[in-house]
């Protein structure tokens, strides 16, 4: 229950103010059509992360348990800096219309969060707590609850959030992570 708990946290901290959180706003205001744009974000990051996942679990069978615990540790803190950078988003991202409403969230989703960081803390996520469909169902719900009202409520409430505060918080469980790793905070899990 843990790795689901701060999977689905820290993803949804990180993912405010996120390239693809912009990127929910504006399918939103060109589409006006918010299922369509909810189911194609709901597929392309559950695709997104159960690839990113199988890679964390994978990467847990290649390093031996001391080395594993110094890479999680700086990756955590690595995406403790990477969450203090503002995203900037592409507008040709949504310009994929030929594909429906679907679709083209579907694809730009998909591609927008290749390389991410919360594709980054999924993998990061699965190695630490050994938990794939627990960290992988978190890292969907957490994307989901930044996401989903942004399609709901477009640009209303865009001006409103706090993002460098949101930002901040996001890095600092990151930041903890890290150091609770580093720290051997992990052993608990075989590493």
């Amino acid at each position: 229950m843990e790795a689901f708990l701060v999977s689905t946290g820290v993803v949804a901290l990180a993912e405010i103010g996120d390239k693809t959180q912009l990127l929910a706003f504006i399918l939103a205001a060109k589409y006006r059509k918010p299922w369509p744009i909810v189911a194609g974000i709901f597929v392309a990051t559950i695709a997104n992360h159960a690839g990113a996942g199988a890679l964390g679990a994978w990467l847990t069978s290649l390093i031996s348990p001391a080395y594993l615990r110094w890479v999680l540790g700086i990756s955590f803190l690595a995406m403790a800096l990477w969450t203090l950078i503002p995203d900037k988003f592409d507008e040709k991202d949504a310009k994929l219309a030929r594909f429906g409403i679907f679709g083209t969230t579907l694809i730009a989703f998909f591609l927008a969060e290749m390389g991410d960081k919360t594709q980054f803390a999924t993998i990061a996520l699965v190695a630490e707590y050994h938990a794939f469909l627990p960290v992988v169902a978190g890292t969907t719900l957490g994307m989901m609850i930044a996401d989903v009202p942004a399609v709901f409520v477009g640009g209303r409430i865009a001006d409103r959030l706090p993002v460098r505060l949101v930002h901040a918080v996001a890095a600092a469980i990151f930041a903890i992570l890290g150091t609770v790793t580093l720290l051997g905070g992990g052993e608990r899990f075989g590493f």
